[in-house]
């Protein structure tokens, strides 16, 4: 189904409790609690395959794909992308489906937008699983993220995705998933591949390169009271002590560190991940 922003933009969304065809079998939409998944900007709504397969039938799981990602809208707006823009299309989606409070997962640019989405609409979240959250957050570390990305955007213009893809999806944090799956790293590959050239470019330096610092928002997160997961992966240097960061500073906050994991733990561990999100879903859900 697709589902229309307040300022225009077409989202394609997949409801595993929606519309027919995606329904699970053995849950209705009425039965099901609902987990929103928000991927990666390596990823979109196909990142989260495993985890529809593992967690289907006992949730309703519902994923898009982000603004700027076939089979979604391109705006070619650059006002179009930033952080709260894509808090707020979480926010329509929610809306467009019909449901109050959601458990909301989120890996790296989602699991960002998950915290940013618990932080502004807490009222909208029953429960919080932030994964591979923090690169670019810690203040030693800015700028040279800040430059990675605006040089990731202008290689997407110059050189077209594939060519991006072979260089961003073999980097050290994201080799981990070939090591442990080479099929799946392959798919990994292909998504990343697949990505607009136009809609990556302009994600990387609306949201990515611009999101403010973590480090800039403790005193809004040390009040932030949705029950929330934190996991990364303990080869993912750049997210790590980020995680550990929110550890410390959220007052409602639990941490799954997964051994020799990347920065893609959701498929790097597929049952695992599902199985945390799972427990922590039952537990906020109550």
């Amino acid at each position: 189904m697709r589902v229309t922003t307040d300022d225009g933009v077409g989202l394609a969304v997949y409801d595993t409790g929606g519309d027919g065809a995606q329904r699970s079998s053995t849950v209705g939409p009425d039965d099901a609690p609902p987990i929103l998944f928000l991927h990666e900007f390596g990823g979109d709504h196909r990142s989260w395959a495993p985890q529809f397969g593992h967690l289907t039938g006992r949730y309703r799981c519902i994923t898009y794909d982000a603004r700027g990602y076939p089979h979604s809208d391109v705006p070619t707006d650059p006002g179009a992308y930033s952080q709260a823009r894509a808090v707020a299309d979480a926010v329509a989606v929610l809306d467009a489906l019909g449901i109050e409070r959601a458990v909301v997962v989120g890996n790296s640019m989602g699991g960002f937008a998950t915290l940013h989405l618990g932080l502004t609409h807490p009222d909208r979240c029953a429960g919080l699983v932030v994964a591979g959250c923090g690169y670019g957050a810690a203040p030693d570390r800015a700028a040279a993220f800040r430059a990675d990305a605006l040089a990731l955007a202008d290689a997407y213009e110059r050189d077209g995705s594939a060519a991006v893809a072979a260089e961003y999806g073999n980097r050290p944090a994201r080799r981990s998933l070939r090591e442990r799956d080479e099929h799946a790293h392959d798919e990994h590959l292909r998504v990343l591949a697949e990505h607009d050239p136009v809609g990556a470019a302009l994600t990387m330096r609306g949201v990515q390169a611009s999101r403010p610092s973590l480090y800039d928002l403790t005193d809004r997160l040390v009040s932030m009271t949705v029950p929330t997961l934190l996991v990364v992966g303990d080869r993912d240097d750049e997210a790590i002590d980020a995680t550990l960061m929110l550890r410390r500073t959220l007052p409602v906050a639990d941490l799954a560190v997964l051994p020799r994991a990347g920065h893609l733990t959701n498929l790097e561990y597929p049952e695992i991940f599902s199985r945390l999100v799972d427990l922590h879903a039952a537990r906020a859900l109550g």
